[in-house]
């Protein structure tokens, strides 16, 4: 019996030959049957794909046996099957992540060089136990992401793409916050990886990043612990929760009942991510 995965995962490490590892990156993953995205750049590897359980499992043992990403965190969730990604893509880009920044980022064989403190979802928890209410959680998502489900009482940049962080912390909208614990977040923990270098250049003092993201800290809390609402995964699940007892703190953006489900509207044939309920959009 099939049991569909998807792996997230990702490794900041020098990559002298990009080219050479998104081939052989196609082809681990084409010949396991895997669909999802795969970046790479002389930073190192950004990567989610979903499969069979015994193929992805594959894929991951051959991607360990590279040296360069053998300590990879690969963090595992229940898949799709093939709908979970329309097809494979495996590309070379100047950033995994996408700031539009490359030239601030600074990689060794230990990973991002002067980024945030990794903090386990446990150490995170101390820090606010130890800390209080001078703790800052900073969303490093788009805002819609935050929409859904966020960190307690987190400060969330209206962003509409990743590329926008940069002018909005040049902004000074956040220089009150460079004296105070910071604590940055972010889906699997990669894009807190360069957010956290970015604030550290800009003069924040205190800067933390959560190891793992949310992901790890969902698989150790669940939705009893500091955070609130879905997760957005950028699959066809669209979003994920932790526990049945996740609370709901979307709104319908047409009738303003909870929800957690996003749609193309109004156009269906767009990009435009739009959060409505079932009962004002239907799927067809």
């Amino acid at each position: 019996m099939a049991i569909p995965k998807i792996v997230l995962f990702y490794r900041f490490t020098p990559l002298a030959d990009p080219e050479a590892i998104r081939l052989w990156q196609h082809t681990l993953a084409a010949s396991n049957n895997l669909t999802g995205r795969i970046l790479l750049s002389e930073h190192g590897i950004n990567a989610t794909v979903g499969g069979d359980i015994a193929d992805v499992k594959r894929y991951v043992r051959g991607t360990r046996a590279y040296t360069a990403f053998k300590d990879a965190d690969i963090k595992w969730s229940d898949g799709t099957g093939a709908a979970a990604f329309p097809r494979l893509s495996v590309k070379v880009r100047p950033e995994i992540v996408t700031f539009g920044a490359p030239q601030e980022l600074k990689v060794d064989a230990d990973g991002v060089v002067g980024g945030g403190v990794h903090l386990s979802p446990n150490k995170l928890h101390e820090l606010v136990e130890q800390r209080g209410d001078d703790v800052v959680f900073f969303d490093g998502r788009n805002a819609y992401e935050a929409a859904i489900g966020r960190f307690r009482n987190a400060v969330v940049p209206e962003v509409a793409t990743t590329r926008d962080f940069v002018d909005e912390l040049d902004s000074g909208r956040y220089d009150h916050l460079k004296s105070k614990p910071v604590v940055t977040y972010c889906t699997g923990g990669v894009r807190c990886e360069v957010l956290s270098a970015l604030m550290r250049n800009r003069g924040f003092e205190e800067v933390y990043q959560l190891d793992g993201g949310i992901v790890r800290y969902g698989e150790t809390f669940g939705d009893e612990g500091l955070w609130d609402g879905s997760l957005y995964v950028f699959d066809n699940r669209m979003n994920i929760d932790f526990t049945a007892n996740a609370v709901t703190i979307g709104r319908c953006s047409l009738c303003d009942v909870p929800t957690s489900r996003f749609r193309n509207h109004p156009d269906v044939n767009g990009r435009e991510l739009t959060l409505v309920c079932e009962s004002c959009v239907p799927d067809a």
